[in-house]
């Protein structure tokens, strides 16, 4: 499992501190300071079942400088939409856990966490 943080983030360390009270096994990272490339931010989103405008944060700086609030939605437009994340990963909502057998969450509520933290059901 991986878990992309901003350690200023209060709601990465609540899932930091979920994770070790679960006792599960992950790796850190930093976006920050170790951005993901689009190809990555696009396995995460298939993992989450989004499109790259549900999980940028429109109110950072670096959108209203981009004019994101203002970009279309669509599939012709999302290409943009990741280059923007992989180039201003400031924009990428927090923290981003990716579980081993390719489930992803925006782990920002109780709910999200347990998700990853509990075993999926039988097939």
């Amino acid at each position: 499992m991986e878990i992309w943080i901003n350690p200023d983030c209060s709601k990465c360390r609540v899932a930091l501190e979920t994770l070790d009270a679960h006792d599960a096994t992950y790796t850190v990272r930093r976006y920050l300071e170790d951005p993901p490339t689009e190809e990555e931010i696009r396995r995460v989103l298939a993992g989450l079942g989004l499109q790259p405008w549900d999980i940028t944060r429109t109110g950072d700086p670096a959108a209203a400088e981009l004019g994101i609030a203002h970009w279309p939605r669509d599939a012709r437009n999302r290409d943009r939409w990741i280059t923007a994340l992989a180039r201003h990963p400031a924009l990428l909502q927090r923290p981003i856990i990716t579980a081993d057998d390719g489930r992803a969450v925006v782990g920002r509520t109780a709910q999200a966490l347990s998700s990853v933290v509990t075993p999926p059901g039988p097939a």
